[in-house]
């Protein structure tokens, strides 16, 4: 999908807490990026993204920065924010690649609220994630990609292999391991991405025992558990068969 010029500008977009920063992490190592980390929840929690040295403070500046970045740019974002601009802008729904990563719903919970005991039922994100899903969809009239991410600890390699091949890029394995350590983009918002930082490829650890039992059974988790698992179960059905 890259164009006549080789500039493409494709987007990983992710509920909080679902492995997205090591996918991020991959594609620095690939070095034919230029990343940028999390700009539109950048402008929505602090006022302001940085894009390649350009700071923006809207979501239209963002868009419009981002497009006119030359060669291939990558960029993953999270979706504990509502982005009005980004659904909006059908030029931009259609230009970009968006693609998309999940995760079990009650292990994303049980890790957000780790982080973030206040977190509401909408930061969760699995919702939006859906409608930036269906807008994508609508505007381009094809399905977008979605990974899940317990396929790509599981099976690395092939998973990233597929997404390269849907994408129509060049896989390279020795982007599957890195040096672990903290990105300049990353220091703003460091603790949320300890566990990437620490990495040095995709690796799981030990699933956490009854994660969706102990979330479902929650008098408030398990309100956001059910209200998200419908959006999930659709993304899911809709992932890149591995």
């Amino acid at each position: 999908m890259v164009d006549d010029d080789g500039r493409l500008t494709l987007a990983l977009w992710s509920a909080p807490r679902s492995r997205s920063t090591a996918f991020e992490r991959m594609m620095m190592q690939r070095g034919d990026f230029n990343v940028v980390h999390e700009p539109f929840s950048h402008v929505a929690d602090f006022g302001t993204a940085d894009v390649d040295g350009t700071t923006v403070t809207s979501e239209q500046e963002l868009i419009e920065t981002l497009l006119k970045l030359p060669g291939k740019v990558f960029f993953k974002d999270t979706t504990d924010f509502h982005y009005p601009g980004l659904l909006a802008d059908e030029n931009f729904l259609r230009t970009a690649v968006h693609t998309f990563i999940i995760r079990e719903p009650a292990e994303v919970i049980a890790s957000h609220v780790a982080l973030n005991p206040q977190v509401t039922s909408a930061e969760i994100g699995i919702a939006r994630l859906w409608e930036i899903y269906e807008r994508v969809q609508a505007a381009t009239g094809a399905e977008p990609v979605v990974i899940d991410s317990d396929d790509l600890l599981d099976r690395p390699e092939a998973t990233v292999r597929a997404y390269c091949e849907r994408i129509g890029l060049g896989f390279r394995a020795d982007a599957l391991q890195w040096a672990a350590g903290v990105p300049a983009q990353w220091q703003r918002t460091e603790r949320w991405h300890r566990d990437a930082s620490n990495s040095q490829g995709f690796a799981r650890k030990q699933k956490p025992d009854g994660a969706v039992d102990s979330v479902a059974g929650d008098p408030v988790l398990g309100e956001f558990y059910r209200h998200h698992l419908p959006y999930y179960e659709k993304l899911r059905e809709r992932r890149l068969a591995i």
